[in-house]
């Protein structure tokens, strides 16, 4: 589209049907905005923009509508974006931030990002195998038990309990607390786990001396090896699905498929490894753009975070292809910007 003032007749569309959920016509856009030209120019640059698929008209009204390529082209020349206010800066730091670990501060930056644009907000769990082991605490819990609990530099916390083959008294369990830090801590987490010589070696001489050792040593280091393999466990956390309501006409008998989608984590973990391979800041999918049949009708956006803290995933929001696409963005970024910098200051 090279026509400038097309582009802005486009722009306009987009974003008073956004705004009112209504076909568009010329002069509602003549009254609406500032484009110097009569109704019937509009009106001709409506009819190119129709016949070049941009816009559609949705019944007999007078009216136009964005399809998924005017979105894409409104989307792609965005070049200002509205910043966030003061108080929603605010009310980010204050959520996400604070002495939590990180399921909770994941579960609140879902709750955060889904109330700052009132769609559905998912993040993906860290992939955290260049992450490193900071510290592993154990704990004697009575005659026998021991609690192993694993963190590491990303801020994720794994726990389990285990059986010692003898009763552990506290001057054993903090031996035990040096021997396993020794070994194991600032090394990174694919090192223990996976198919690297490291990993194979801890693993054979657990196997080999579980029969002779006394000191629980083989059994901490087992469930050591244990938990980082939760910590590498693909999962996602969502918030927001009951804001697909206020949208639910727009979906219609797509509704259903969409629920349904969102009951099947390997979907979401697909569509969010797609976005990826976007290789963007920000990675933004418009209707049939999505690679899933159930998510035709939505929009995706999306934004990696935690890269430098040794994690990387992604966080998304999702909502209807009529979505307030510079606000949205402005959000996903914003909220990125703040996980990336927590997980990178823990």
């Amino acid at each position: 589209m090279n026509d400038s003032r097309r582009a802005q007749v486009l722009r306009a569309i987009v974003e008073d049907f956004v705004a009112t959920n209504e076909p568009v016509g010329s002069k509602a856009i003549v009254q609406r905005h500032t484009l110097g030209v009569s109704p019937a120019t509009i009106r001709n640059d409506m009819a190119q923009l129709e016949q070049e698929g941009y816009i559609a008209q949705p019944h007999t009204s007078a009216g136009r509508i964005p399809t998924d390529l005017g979105y894409r082209m409104f989307v792609d020349r965005i070049d200002e974006f509205k910043p966030l206010t003061t108080a929603e800066r605010r009310a980010i730091f204050q959520l996400i931030d604070g002495d939590v670990d990180l399921d909770e501060m994941l579960d609140r930056t879902v709750r955060v990002l889904s109330g700052l644009t009132r769609q559905v907000a998912l993040i993906q769990y860290p992939t955290v195998s260049r992450a490193r082991i900071k510290h592993v605490e154990i704990v004697g819990l009575g005659p026998g038990r021991i609690l192993v609990v694993l963190i590491t530099d990303a801020g994720q916390v794994e726990q389990k309990s285990v059986i010692s083959p003898t009763p552990l008294d506290e001057d054993a369990v903090r031996g035990l607390r040096d021997q396993i830090n020794a070994e194991f801590a600032g090394r990174t987490l694919a090192q223990v786990f996976g198919s690297s010589p490291t990993a194979e070696a801890v693993a054979t001489e657990s196997s080999e001396s579980a029969g002779r050792d006394e000191s629980g040593l083989t059994q901490v280091r087992a469930a050591v090896i244990d938990l980082v393999a939760a910590t590498r466990e693909e999962r996602i956390i969502m918030a927001g699905t009951a804001n697909l309501a206020r949208s639910g006409s727009e979906f219609g008998e797509k509704m259903a498929p969409i629920l349904e989608a969102f009951e099947e984590q390997v979907v979401l973990l697909r569509l969010l490894t797609s976005m990826a391979e976007d290789h963007e800041g920000i990675s933004v999918r418009i209707g049939r753009e999505n690679t899933h049949e159930s998510f035709s009708s939505t929009s995706v956006v999306a934004a990696e975070y935690g890269h430098d803290a040794g994690s990387s995933a992604r966080l998304a929001v999702l909502g209807p292809t009529r979505m307030d696409y510079p606000t949205t963005i402005s959000a996903v970024r914003a909220v990125a910007k703040y996980v990336s910098s927590i997980l990178d200051r823990g």
